[in-house]
């Protein structure tokens, strides 16, 4: 199924058009990062379309922009994964020509994405990578690293590449070379529209821990649970996310007799009120890229506890609010002091970070490498 979910055909013509491309829009840090940088695109004055390949969205779409869906799941039945991904690769770009158009600027977002456009024959192709690369996908512990470095190299050199953030760009150059250009551009964050999202309503909890995120392996709520239980307990802690290892972590709970202490709030389409009306914020992640959900809690005033992982936290945060990763004692002492005085963790947010001017940021690199 190929299908154009929203036609919005007016000023086609005279404006220059960002394309975003993401494998789907369901509750991901890269996922918000897409549609917020489509509305900084948006407000300088481009055409912004989205095309995804999966349908399900789990945000509220922004009705200034544009948004296509070619559905994969058919083109599954093509054997061998390389051949699929450029059969694939030669319908995104026929329906790219025929209902958008010639963009701009077309950026590649996540794996999925990224090695269907490594196919493409289209111009201005630039990928955005939203990760610790050689964590996520562990080239220190993986039998297959050097076979898997060789195949990311192959994709990744082929066009530029904006990292989000400086630690995420020494990673990728340290992983695979000076395979082609970088930069290191932040992530944008919609400070106002947090903040009204913020105001929604007013959780049913006080005096309460928050932790965000999908429970996976890097977010580590292991580590969050073990330096919890060593602290007096003496705020509840919230977990908002969805994952695979939810069970694990319900089991962890129980193990360390946490069953009163510990709430489980599911993925929230609007984590923003929870975040704004805790006492602190904590983050335990072995790897971020940017670590989003840390600028959005500077952004509603809330203190903020993080890992010291090797991109984004420490470009966001003064060291007192950074534990080393995994040191559970370090951490447990720090989620004390914020229970007892939160206010020794609070930070400001870096203004620099809106829409439009990370959406500029981005077009001043596509015209020096595009």
């Amino acid at each position: 199924m190929i299908d154009n979910t929203t036609e919005k055909k007016e000023n086609s013509n005279s404006k220059e058009k960002v394309l975003l491309v993401i494998n789907c829009l369901q509750g991901g840090g890269a996922e918000r990062v897409v549609l917020t940088l489509g509305q900084g695109f948006y407000d300088l004055g481009y055409e912004v379309h989205i095309l995804r390949f999966k349908p399900r969205v789990d945000y509220e779409l922004n009705p200034k922009l544009n948004y296509h869906f070619i559905d994969f799941k058919r083109y599954k039945l093509i054997p061998k994964l390389e051949r699929r991904d450029k059969v694939f690769a030669f319908v995104v770009d026929r329906y790219i020509s025929k209902n958008i158009g010639q963009p701009d600027m077309i950026l590649s977002n996540l794996d999925r994405a990224d090695s269907i456009l490594s196919n493409s024959k289209l111009p201005n192709i630039f990928y955005v990578i939203h990760n610790t690369v050689s964590l996520l996908y562990k080239f220190d512990n993986t039998n297959a690293a050097d076979t898997l470095k060789s195949k990311m190299i192959n994709i990744y050199s082929k066009n530029p590449c904006i990292c989000v953030s400086k630690g995420a760009e020494k990673d990728f150059v340290e992983s695979f070379g000076n395979i082609t250009p970088t930069i290191a551009i932040h992530n944008p964050v919609d400070r106002y529209y947090i903040q009204k999202l913020g105001d929604v309503f007013t959780p049913e909890y006080q005096d309460y821990i928050v932790h965000v995120g999908s429970f996976k392996e890097a977010k580590r709520h292991d580590v969050l649970l073990k330096a919890y239980a060593r602290t007096d307990q003496s705020m509840p802690l919230l977990l908002l996310g969805k994952g695979k290892l939810k069970d694990e972590i319900e089991q962890l709970v129980v193990e360390l007799n946490l069953e009163e202490k510990v709430v489980f709030l599911g993925f929230q389409e609007n984590p923003f009120p929870y975040i704004k009306h805790a006492k602190f914020k904590v983050l335990t992640s072995d790897w971020e890229g940017f670590a989003l959900v840390i600028a959005e809690a500077l952004v509603l005033g809330t203190p903020v506890i993080s890992t010291d992982c090797p991109s984004g936290p420490s470009e966001l945060l003064p060291p007192h609010n950074l534990v080393p990763v995994g040191d559970i004692d370090t951490l447990a002492k720090k989620m004390d002091e914020a229970m007892e005085k939160a206010d020794t963790y609070q930070s400001s947010f870096d203004r620099e970070l809106s829409p439009i001017n990370i959406a500029q940021q981005y077009i001043d690199f596509m015209r020096t490498n595009g």
